[in-house]
């Protein structure tokens, strides 16, 4: 049987990334995300709940994100789980889940901001649209029946 240790993110950092070199002098950067959830309850009522997430980034990319990313800045990571463990001083076992981060996305960029706009005010939010159906597609032929055109701006990642 197939294993597959896949994990898709989008978050805004709880704090400034912090970048540190093993003794080998690979750089390792060590980030926390928050992920929001919203849901309405069957009564209507309307729900929130956070999830924050450490995440670990080795290498030229986690040198990128600690000279670019910011607290509040928002991200797209793409990563894999990884399970720390180690022994407490007081000799308890303990443990924590991680985000090993294998790529990444800048969600705002300075560039896409409006002249005189702040630099530390958010960026305006990117669509990523699917294309329009092709004229002369058949009656009744779903959209999904071909695959739309896709250019590297189309894939948000």
């Amino acid at each position: 049987m197939a294993n597959l240790n896949k994990v898709f993110l989008m978050g805004n950092l709880t704090r400034d990334p912090q970048l540190s070199y093993t003794p080998s002098q690979t750089p390792v950067c060590e980030l926390g995300i928050a992920v929001n959830r919203r849901w309405s309850t069957p009564d209507g009522q309307q729900k929130e709940e956070v999830m924050f997430v450490d995440c670990t980034s080795y290498g030229k990319q986690a040198e990128t994100l600690s000279k670019y990313l910011k607290k509040g800045r928002p991200i797209f990571v793409e990563g894999r789980l990884k399970l720390d463990q180690w022994e407490a001083q007081d000799g308890t076992k303990r443990s924590k889940m991680r985000v090993v981060i294998e790529g990444f996305q800048f969600i705002d960029s300075r560039e896409a901001r409006p002249a005189g706009e702040p630099t530390d005010a958010p960026a305006p939010a990117r669509t990523f649209n699917r294309p329009a159906p092709p004229p002369g597609r058949p009656s009744g032929a779903s959209p999904d029946d071909e695959a739309p055109p896709i250019s590297p701006d189309d894939i948000p990642f």
